[in-house]
């Protein structure tokens, strides 16, 4: 039902999955991408309320919530990619790649260089700012609530288009999973419960789990199965 051993199929297979993906990208992908944008935009607000809107913006706060780095990086004019701020203020890249792919500081770097680095990314962000979004900033005013939800989801749409693949495809994945899943118990199979860790060799006749890793040598390739 696969069509596994009908390649004369196979043309007509890719054509159909080619066309229910244009349809979710269509009909659903939006709905996915501005969930992802309405998420971003809390966490903008929540990095605005931890640095009173940018105004006290210090080493100490972004060494103790490093996850607020790409939002600053989005929150200049023009926005800052990764590569760019580490040689704008000149320090070293395993800190940046560190607080923004691990979401922590480097742990062995004494304190006193690690805020030394942290303040010359301070400075950097202070100077370029984009005065058109925090427009308080310059006039040096108590931002008013719209002000403060009109800059978060401006940087916030910044963050998502920076990153508009990755989230299109991770909800395509969570649609191919679920579109198979249903295919599977349709045809009297059982997902392994979940939060349980599956080994391939120890699942049970008639039940499927996905992301599990299956170990297969060269010469047993040809001989595996689904079970």
């Amino acid at each position: 039902m696969v069509n596994r051993g009908n390649p004369d199929l196979w043309k007509d297979d890719v054509a159909r999955s080619v066309d229910m993906y244009n349809d979710w990208f269509v009909n659903f992908a939006p709905k996915a991408f501005r969930e992802s944008r309405a998420k971003a935009t809390q966490n903008v607000e929540a990095a605005l309320k931890l640095t009173k809107s940018l105004t006290q913006l210090r080493a100490d706060l972004l060494r103790g919530h490093p996850e607020i780095l790409p939002i600053l990086r989005m929150s200049t004019c023009p926005p800052i990619a990764r590569d760019r701020l580490i040689g704008l203020a000149r320090v070293p890249g395993n800190i940046v790649r560190c607080m923004e792919i691990a979401g922590c500081v480097p742990i062995r770097m004494p304190l006193t260089t690690l805020n030394k680095e942290l303040e010359k990314i301070v400075a950097i962000v202070k100077k370029m700012v984009d005065p058109d979004i925090f427009v308080w900033i310059t006039s040096s005013t108590y931002p008013t609530r719209t002000q403060v939800n009109r800059a978060a989801t401006i940087v916030a749409d910044r963050l998502c288009g920076a990153v508009a693949d990755p989230i299109i495809r991770n909800a395509q994945e969570r649609r191919q999973l679920t579109s198979i899943g249903k295919w599977l118990e349709q045809r009297g199979y059982r997902a392994s419960p979940q939060g349980k860790v599956v080994k391939f060799r120890e699942m049970e006749p008639g039940t499927y789990a996905f992301r599990v890793n299956v170990a297969v040598t060269q010469e047993g390739a040809n001989r595996l199965t689904f079970r």
